[in-house]
């Protein structure tokens, strides 16, 4: 059976210096060349989901490759596809790499200017050691991709736009269909995620920064276990602690959390960071959150074109959420999208802060009414996302899920209790 070999450069002239010497190995297939970090993982999370069998033995890293550092890559990849092998392609030789990538999981290094026997070597060594895990682990399913849980990202606009809010409807809503959640605040100077559930706890991000290798004990230990279920990882109660969360560490940390849970929601707030940055990059789905005024939406449309800049998320990748819609308003989603370039939410959450008013005060935001259409619209987001199972729909109802609230998601309980 032919070796597939997945190369990663940034640029092409590496690209094609590698694809010529790979497509002259003996039994080798390589597949076609991605040229950042992004479509990497996004190519192998591709394959893995339509097969486990799909995804290649070999991935080959160019050290120029972006926008993450290659180091940080291979850590990704060797997180979520343990059984795919990955070479790291680097000028520089010396023990210190060496050992860094290791530590990093990389199963080999080959050094610049490439040679065909030391390439061919490395290749084949860490193809029979890839082929050697998959019989080893058989063909049961998610052992190749990791546990790989969902991560979600929601950023505002500007400030004041209902991010946390709907970053802590979005976890409950998970949690209350069955998944494991965990609920993390980036806005690393003005989280508020403690404020909202009423939770006074001394561990925070900020205390996970300096650990590069993250074990569930020491992630336990920083986790806030709430009263719904939900872990809680807190923004730092001085806010001046947070730029002891770098880019590196909100990586370390949004890969263990995806390695523990199913699904991840991240609160990157309004500013951008190099944490927040990290995160909305990793992140499966990113949303942005804006009101439907000029202004707010003015930020929406600068946020989605310095992300595209900074190479952090593509307009097409990143789905805006209009909060406070009300049907009189003159900008209407079609609107935003136009204006923003991204795709919109089809769900849109009512302007009804009467309805939040009473147990944000309370910081009991997690005992919301059911019936509160802010609570029903972003728990139909949730299932818009597939963050939860969505009901069966009841065609004597007029299509509507049988039970009670049209917004709740916990469709199970609901079926169990009205039979």
């Amino acid at each position: 059976m032919p070796t597939r070999i997945l190369p990663a450069a940034g640029d092409a002239d590496a690209v094609r210096s590698l694809t010529t010497l790979l497509s002259q190995l003996p039994d080798a297939e390589p597949v076609t060349p991605v040229g950042d970090s992004t479509q990497l993982v996004d190519t192998l999370a591709r394959l893995a989901a339509e097969s486990v069998d799909d995804l290649p033995e070999v991935v080959v890293v160019h050290e120029r490759i972006g926008p993450v550092p290659a180091l940080e890559l291979i850590r990704e990849v060797a997180l979520r596809f343990p059984a795919v092998g990955v070479v790291l392609i680097t000028s520089d030789a010396s023990p210190g790499l060496f050992a860094a990538a290791m530590d990093s999981g990389a199963r080999g290094l080959v050094a610049l200017p490439l040679s065909y026997e030391e390439l061919a070597g490395r290749v084949q060594a860490v193809a029979q050691w890839s082929t050697g895990v998959r019989r080893h682990l058989g063909h049961g399913g998610e052992v190749f991709t990791g546990v790989g849980g969902r991560v979600v990202t929601v950023s505002g606009a500007k400030g004041g736009v209902g991010a946390t809010v709907s970053a802590v409807q979005l976890a409950l809503a998970a949690q209350a269909s069955g998944h494991s959640a965990a609920l993390v605040d980036l806005d690393l100077q003005a989280g508020d995620i403690a404020s909202y559930l009423d939770v006074q706890f001394r561990r925070s991000v900020a205390d996970l920064a300096g650990i590069t290798d993250i074990s569930p004990r020491v992630l336990a230990d920083a986790v806030f276990r709430h009263d719904t279920g939900l872990a809680l990882l807190l923004a730092p109660a001085e806010g001046e602690r947070g730029e002891e969360v770098t880019d590196r560490a909100a990586r370390h940390l949004v890969s263990a959390l995806r390695s523990r849970y199913e699904i991840v929601v991240v609160d990157c707030g309004a500013q951008l960071t190099g944490a927040s940055a990290a995160a909305v990059e990793m992140a499966d789905t990113a949303l942005l959150l804006t009101t439907p005024d000029v202004v707010a939406v003015r930020a929406a449309k600068r946020t989605v074109r310095m992300w595209d800049r900074l190479q952090i998320r593509k307009a097409e990748e990143t789905t805006v959420v209009v909060n406070r819609h009300t049907r009189g308003a003159e900008i209407q989603p079609p609107l935003v999208r136009k204006i923003t370039a991204t795709p919109v939410a089809a769900t849109a959450v009512p302007a009804a802060f009467k309805e939040l008013q009473g147990v944000i005060d309370a910081g009991r935001l997690h005992e919301l009414d059911d019936k509160s259409t802010v609570k029903q619209a972003l728990w139909r987001l949730a299932a818009e996302l597939g963050l939860v199972e969505q009901a069966e729909p009841d065609r004597r109802s007029g299509g509507r899920p049988r039970g009670g609230d049209r917004g709740s998601v916990s469709f199970r309980r609901r079926k169990e209790a009205g039979g």
